[in-house]
């Protein structure tokens, strides 16, 4: 009898002609499984063409309100940018992938698990090291590492074998999908120079003129945003809302050269309307109501979170370490948000907390201002007290 293997599965081409090429070479049967997390592809559809190219069975498993509660708001939480811009939706898709998948693999009692990624991508090391993290003893496979094929030899091996895809010649563009993100890669964009073709886009398609605009309040309660308009949403529905308001502006298009874990430079192309409007609220109601020194330290340990996420260390000490941080950080970050939204671009244009930390009387410079200008000087004395020293000694700075 032949051994199990389970299969990440997205309907994509890498892994659907995987199934055929595993079968192939060894002689395995292959449980495809298909972890919806709020891509909007018909999920059906991919779950035949598995059955069709082969799997021995097929799964949909949904995912959606795990992610969001243990992936996407401590990520929102923690302000996550990779190189200050990429929202990370893929990247904190994946830990979560890789608990799904080893969790099949025992309920199955399968020795193995495959997925599409390639040698020159990161999402290689995410699964890698997220599935070795929960059970060394899984012997991973990975395909596109080991098979070398061009997008368009992917395409013929596909037709040689009849195995019905979604992928064309023409449209040949890499596109991953959640509730937080779409990416997009290949076809032109990997010339950095080449401006992307409007095609592309899907989440962020203008619909509303030059002149319109809108305005959105947004409620959280600590570090979770709960409701739209003082209308409280279940998290997968605010995001999708909030994703529709802000994308028919335009909002929320990322076009960037990042620096891979691999070594190389990719250029990426990112739609996340929902994520970049409420990244931004956020760090502007925890601006209201963080203290300097919590706030700034937070700073940084939002860049080595943001870096841990991309590099696949999601399921490691440090990060757990960290986020219990982050947790202990959003005790008080409950308020509303009031957003703009325009063409092509939004603002924060108000915020209100209960906790807020800012004092209109010591921050007016009206006539109800109480802040006493006479200690002022004497703090700065002190303050410049080393850098004057110094000058006194000659040791003259700048």
């Amino acid at each position: 009898m032949s051994e199990k293997l389970i299969l990440a599965y997205s309907g994509g081409l890498d892994t659907t002609v995987a199934i055929k090429w595993l079968q192939e070479n060894y002689d395995t049967e292959v449980i495809a499984v298909l972890i919806d997390l709020g891509q909007p592809e018909n999920l059906k559809d991919a779950y035949d063409r598995a059955i069709e190219t082969g799997a021995s069975k097929s799964y949909i498993i949904d995912a959606k309100e795990e992610f969001i509660k243990n992936y996407i708001y401590p990520s929102l939480k923690a302000n996550t940018r990779y190189e200050k811009k990429y929202t990370l939706a893929t990247a904190i898709a994946r830990p979560l992938i890789a608990k799904i998948l080893v969790n099949f693999a025992h309920k199955e009692n399968a020795k193995m698990i495959a997925h599409g990624c390639t040698a020159k991508g990161n999402d290689q090391v995410r699964f890698d090291v997220g599935i070795k993290s929960l059970d060394p003893d899984i012997k991973i496979i990975a395909p596109m590492r080991i098979w070398k094929l061009s997008r368009e030899e992917e395409i013929e091996y596909a037709k040689k074998n009849k195995i019905r895809i979604n992928v064309t010649k023409k449209s040949i563009y890499s596109i991953d999908e959640n509730l937080w993100g779409r990416s997009i890669e290949c076809g032109n964009l990997e010339d950095p120079w080449s401006e992307p073709l409007d095609e592309i886009y899907k989440w962020s398609k203008i619909k509303k003129n030059e002149n319109e605009s809108q305005y959105v309040d947004i409620s959280f309660e600590k570090g979770e945003p709960v409701a739209l308009d003082g209308e409280k949403m279940l998290p997968a529905d605010l995001i999708l809302k909030l994703n529709n308001m802000a994308g028919g502006y335009g909002i929320g298009r990322l076009d960037m050269v990042e620096n891979r874990l691999i070594g190389i430079k990719s250029r990426e192309i990112y739609e996340a309307p929902a994520a970049e409007v409420l990244l931004e609220a956020h760090e502007q109601l925890e601006s209201l109501v963080l203290d300097r020194e919590l706030l700034h330290y937070k700073y940084l340990i939002e860049s080595k979170i943001s870096e841990m996420i991309y590099y696949g260390l999601w399921l490691t000490p440090l990060m757990k370490s960290l986020m219990k941080f982050v947790e202990e950080s959003q005790e008080y970050v409950t308020g509303i948000v009031r957003i703009k939204l325009g063409y092509k671009n939004f603002s924060v244009v108000g915020r209100k907390s209960e906790y807020s930390a800012y004092d209109y009387n010591l921050a007016t410079y009206d006539k109800s201002d109480i802040f006493d200008p006479k200690f002022s000087e004497s703090f700065i004395k002190i303050w410049g007290y080393p850098y004057e020293i110094l000058a006194k000694k000659g040791r003259k700075n700048g």
